[in-house]
């Protein structure tokens, strides 16, 4: 029996290790001061581990090309998928 990853990594998108130094390096210009910011007023255990995974999931995010014309169709509503559809209902 082998493990499986609980959630399969996606090929298209480079996987950013979970730590400080890593996630800091894939963030640019006022979004990597505002997690310095955040992640050294961060209180031991789960506080420091909180703003990691806040920060990390935003680094990911960024990692896509084409994240702003994202948001900008979202806010618009265009492109989106009903819940009953996506399910394949």
């Amino acid at each position: 029996m082998s493990a499986q990853p609980e959630h399969p990594a996606d090929p298209r998108v480079r996987p950013i290790p979970h730590t400080i130094d890593a996630v800091a390096g894939a963030l640019t210009g006022a979004k990597r001061m505002a997690f310095y910011a955040e992640i050294g007023q961060a209180e031991e255990g789960e506080h420091i581990n909180a703003v990691l995974r806040k920060w990390w999931m935003e680094a990911m995010f960024d990692s896509r090309p084409g994240r702003g014309q994202r948001l900008a169709d979202a806010d618009a509503r265009r492109g989106l998928v009903s819940l009953p559809d996506l399910a394949g209902e």
